[in-house]
Formats: C-alpha cells, structure tokens, sequence
C-alpha cells in the first residue's frame, strides 16, 4: 500500500506541475514508476491512460476559471486541433526517422532543442510576439514528431512553442491540456490495440492522484501574474532539456 500510495502522490505533484505549467508530466513521472520498480509496459500505458483523463479535465478546468476559451468556435479551440492535427501527421513522419536513428542521439536531439527554446523564452520573455498561424502548425508538427521518436517533449515544446508564436501564457497551458489529451486518445488506442498492455494495477492509483491536482493547478494560473508565468516556463523548460542531456551521461 505505501508503493501505491507514492505512486498517487508522484502522479498528484507531477499534474500539478504539468497542468500548471503545460509540462513534465511523463517526462518526470514515467521516471519515478520505473525506480519504484514497475515494468515499461505498466508504466508507459497507465501514464498515457492518466494524462488522457487529467488533461480533459484540466482543459475543462482551465476552461471554467477562464484561463483560456475552449469553444468550439474559439480561436483557441481551432489552435487545439491545429496542434492535435498536426500531431497525427508528425508522429507519422517520426516513425520512419526513428527507424534509422540511434535512440542516443534522438535523446541528445530532444534535450538540446528543449533546453534551447527555454533559452530563447528566457531572453525574450518580456517581448510581445504576434499570432501566427503558421508557426502554431510548425510547433504541432514539431511537437508530435519528437514524441514520435522519442516519448516525450511534446508539452514543453507545444507549450512554450505557443508562446513563441504570441499565445498567451495562460491561454498556452490550457490548449496544451486539451490538444496532448487527444494525442494521448491515439496513443492508449495503439497500446491497447496491440494488446503490449502488462497490467492495470497502476491505473486507478494515477488517475486518481493526478485528477485531484487538477483544480490546485488551475487556481494556480488563474493567480499568477502572466510575466511570472511565463518566467516559470522558460525556467521548466530549459530544466527538462538539461535534465535530459545529463541524463544521457548516467546510461
């Protein structure tokens, strides 16, 4: 019962990061399972299952405290599917790179790409940007051929990659919510599909530690002042990418 206990408080801090600040959640918590002792195959899929459930209801939450407008018309519900969308299409497109490329060296990749948008945040993270559309297609694509190919770095780089191209901080964590929700919808479908699923026990623990976090988090950015937020993301992110490259020097 302590082993589940921990693994509902690892999944409670994680969302709470994650739905807080658009990332970290897999990146830290698939992690912390695996040291606790489970199997790839239990952790991979129950990670999945539980950032599906939390992040459609963190987008919900995000939603109802209006950090972000998730109306099907909104302009942030289209910017939701534009990332979702693309994501099928990148992670297409990832599966054939990944054949031919050492898990090394997209490792490496991924850390020093989510290390540097962190850079470039932090210099630019008082500067008004505009909108584009086209750049909001690019971090989808980007996003989603990187979790591809690696697993991860899809929140830090659609997160912070929204704020690169003029959303608002607020508005960002809330999008990501609901667009890496939906990308997790294809992802459990493929695990479970393929019948690779090792067990369930993990399940209910997840799910349930990191439903709990969800309205801490949202009351969280409702209160935050938008340049602390954004100064908190580009600090994240440039964490996660060196966090990753260090991590290559341990294997």
């Amino acid at each position: 019962m302590n082993s589940y206990f921990l693994v509902s408080f690892f999944a409670f801090v994680c969302e709470y990061v994650d739905a807080s600040l658009g990332m970290g959640y897999g990146t830290t918590l698939t992690p912390l399972l695996l040291l606790l002792g489970y199997r790839p195959l239990e952790v991979v899929p129950a990670v999945i299952l539980s950032q599906l459930v939390s992040n459609f209801a963190a987008a919900l939450t995000h939603h109802q405290l209006g950090n972000v407008n998730l109306n099907v018309r909104s302009i942030h519900f289209k910017v939701a599917a534009v990332l979702s969308s693309a994501g099928i299409l990148g992670s297409i497109i990832a599966v054939f790179v990944a054949i031919n490329i050492s898990e090394k060296l997209l490792k490496t990749y991924i850390g020093l790409l989510i290390f540097g948008i962190g850079v470039v945040l932090l210099l630019n993270h008082k500067k008004i940007v505009s909108f584009s559309w086209k750049k909001i297609l690019g971090v989808g694509l980007f996003a989603a051929f990187n979790k591809g190919i690696s697993g991860g770095g899809y929140g830090p780089i659609v997160t912070s990659g929204q704020v690169l191209c003029g959303v608002n901080c607020k508005n960002a964590v809330g999008i990501t919510a609901l667009a890496e929700g939906i990308i997790c919808v294809t992802a459990f479908l493929t695990y479970f599909l393929s019948g690779s699923i090792e067990g369930w026990i993990l399940v209910p623990y997840v799910i349930v530690g990191s439903l709990l976090s969800v309205p801490f988090s949202a009351i969280t950015v409702k209160g935050i002042p938008e340049r602390y937020l954004r100064l908190a993301i580009s600090l994240l992110t440039m964490t996660l990418g060196l966090a990753t490259i260090l991590k290559l020097g341990s294997v």
